[in-house]
């Protein structure tokens, strides 16, 4: 059974057309069946189909694929996010005060809780979403994790590497064994991805390393978080694993981004981080002028980034990062898909995934021009 969304004003579908990596087309349709994009093109050239859903001149858009999350949690850090913004500076220390919370909730709280985000994604026009654990620290809590965020994507990874818990406080070399032994053995079943806070007041880099080299003998794929705190040796680190994509990227060397440049490894901003902890906001200009492929993505965790608004996310690079309105909705669909290695979603080609978006304006424009505005009227996922 085929659906047509016809009537489309603006058409994003990154597929690029003469130089327009957002591929827009204008007076457009899209005809969907059995879950896949099947035709793509004027509007007045589209066939019948059984269902028609005609968006009256709206524009419409990949939907938005989310490439860091971290949704599977327990417990609150408002005090901690009210203190940070009367002059307490962020420390990655924080996140052992989830790990308690997280450690402490039953399954179907946590569930339950996923589940609500999940659907706050959706309501946002996300449609892919990647989903760490990190915040139980334990085999039992990080296995726990893995399992509840396959219930929702295959894109899981395994962050066990995301601080050393307190009860490792002492044994760091201790708790790196642990992350690249059992607990790694234990989470792997569900797990795609293999992720390391390679930072500082975290892991370094030969530790990062290791948890990395030890995933990938298991099977999973490299990821990193780096260089939010301050220049370090995460980027340099994820290009020589040829991970897919470093997170966050704040404080960046020239050799940094010449080695992203020249790399596969996709550079994933995360300016809902910025704007929660008061360090600078990356520029994404100078990464893209470099050749840099860049995407955008949430973070949403309850210590440094408490939201799933990727249209925020839009706003806040247009604004605040060198980004154009184009560049930045391009970064949260083919972006994001990049930083997954995924062909299939992040465009509206024949083939795809059918995830649209159908947006509350005329224009990708208004997801930066009219920030904090609900703008998606429909999603198809």
């Amino acid at each position: 059974m085929a659906t047509l969304v016809t009537g489309i004003g603006e058409l994003t579908t990154n597929v690029e057309i003469d130089g327009d990596k957002c591929g827009t087309l204008h007076g457009a349709a899209v005809r969907i069946e059995d879950g896949k994009i099947a035709w793509v093109g004027e509007a007045r050239y589209a066939e019948p189909a059984e269902t028609v859903v005609d968006v009256e001149g709206a524009a419409v858009i990949p939907g938005f694929v989310d490439s860091h999350t971290h949704l599977v949690f327990g417990g609150d850090r408002s005090e901690e996010f009210a203190a940070r913004m009367t002059g307490t500076p962020y420390a990655a220390g924080g996140i052992r005060t989830t790990v308690a919370a997280t450690r402490a909730a039953s399954d179907a709280a946590l569930r339950t809780r996923l589940h609500g985000f999940v659907a706050e994604c959706l309501s946002q026009g996300t449609t892919t979403l990647e989903i760490k654990t990190g915040y139980g620290l334990d085999v039992a809590s990080e296995t726990k994790l893995a399992r509840l965020a396959r219930e929702i994507t295959n894109e899981v990874t395994f962050l066990g590497a995301h601080v050393v818990p307190a009860e490792y406080a002492d044994n760091r070399e201790g708790y790196v064994e642990l992350v690249c032994g059992e607990m790694l053995q234990a989470v792997r079943p569900y797990a795609k991805w293999i992720d390391v806070f390679c930072e500082r007041g975290a892991f370094d880099v030969d530790e990062s390393r290791a948890v990395l080299e030890a995933g990938v003998a298991a099977g999973l794929q490299p990821r990193v978080h780096g260089n939010q705190l301050g220049e370090g040796g995460g980027v340099a680190l994820a290009v020589e694993m040829n991970a897919a994509s470093v997170d966050h990227c704040t404080y960046l060397t020239d050799n940094d981004v010449e080695l992203l440049a020249s790399s596969d490894t996709v550079a994933t901003l995360l300016p809902g981080v910025e704007f929660s902890t008061k360090h600078p906001y990356p520029s994404a200009r100078r990464l893209i002028d470099a050749g840099v492929t860049v995407a955008l993505a949430s973070d949403c965790n309850p210590g440094t980034s408490f939201t799933t608004s990727m249209p925020l996310m839009i706003a806040f690079a247009v604004r605040e990062m060198g980004m154009s309105p184009a560049e930045a909705v391009w970064a949260a669909t083919a972006g994001g898909a990049a930083a997954l290695r995924r062909t299939d979603v992040g465009t509206l080609a024949v083939g795809s995934a059918a995830h649209l978006a159908v947006l509350r304006a005329p224009s990708r424009i208004h997801l930066a021009y009219r920030p904090g505005v609900p703008m998606i009227e429909r999603v198809f996922s």
